[in-house]
Formats: structure tokens, sequence, C-alpha cells
């Protein structure tokens, strides 16, 4: 699987050793930066890994900062993007399962490393279930639609 990958000052401490991980299962990774721990930006490299993802340069995309908060908030605000702050392996498998989500973010401050590859492992094995749940992932994307006025109350 090819996955995108980014971090901010915060989160970059446990880059590597998922980069590292990553490739020993024998991913592709795309590392979007940053390059050192230095105070930088999360937007930019969330924008970044989503444009990858969005544009199926990427299969997945992996973002860590301070709670992962910051990072989904922006990933989720580009087109075709389902991200989501996650901080259990069982969140992971539902994140998956039910909204077929395809940007994991992370928290690499108040989250082991440990715990993080567990949630990763479960955000890239698992599959989408489909069935009912992709009527409801299909209402989710036509946010992403100018065209879409809103449900009304």
């Amino acid at each position: 699987m090819k996955i995108a990958i980014g971090s901010d000052h915060a989160g970059f401490i446990q880059k590597p050793d998922i980069i590292a991980w990553l490739k020993e299962q024998g991913h592709t990774v795309i590392d979007c930066g940053p390059k050192t721990d230095d105070r930088c930006d999360y937007p930019d490299f969330a924008d970044k890994v989503a444009r990858l993802v969005a544009s199926n340069q990427a299969d997945r995309g992996i973002l860590i900062c301070g709670t992962g908060i910051g990072m989904a908030l922006c990933a989720d605000k580009v087109a075709g993007v389902r991200a989501a702050c996650l901080q259990t392996p069982q969140f992971a498998h539902l994140f998956r399962e039910h909204n077929n989500g395809n940007v994991l973010c992370l928290s690499g401050r108040f989250v082991s490393l440990e715990t993080n590859k567990e949630i990763i492992t479960e955000f890239l094995t698992t599959e989408f279930a489909g069935g009912r749940h992709s009527g409801r992932v299909d209402k989710i994307m036509r946010e992403d639609d100018d065209q879409f006025c809103g449900v009304d109350c």
C-alpha cells in the first residue's frame, strides 16, 4: 500500500519510527515532511497528505501532531478526504469499517508509539464493510459538492 505521512514538530518524534516500521511491512511511504522537529505549522503538512490521498497518488494518509485534532480538522476540508483523530485501535477499526476513512490523525504527545502502531495496523488492515454504511458515506461526501445546499431542518 502507498501511504502518505506527515507531521508537525509535536508529532515528528514518532514519525521516523513509524515510517521505518511501515517500510518493514512492505508499504511504500511518501514522507511529506517536515524533515526536522523545528516548529512548523501543521496545516501545511495536513494539506500535502490529504491532497495526495484525494488525488489517488496515495492509498491512505497518516498525520501526527500533538493531539491529532488540528491535523484532522485541516485534512478533512480537502474534498475526497475522510479524516479522523483516533486514540484506540477499536476506533480505527470502526473508522475504516463504517466510514471508509482514508486519513488517520494521531497524537504524538498523548498516545504511545506502540499504541499508535496498533491504531495504524487496524487502519491499514480493516476493510470497508459497505452495505448500509455505503449510503451514509455517500451522504458524508455530498458535503464536498458546492451545489449541495444542505439538508432541510
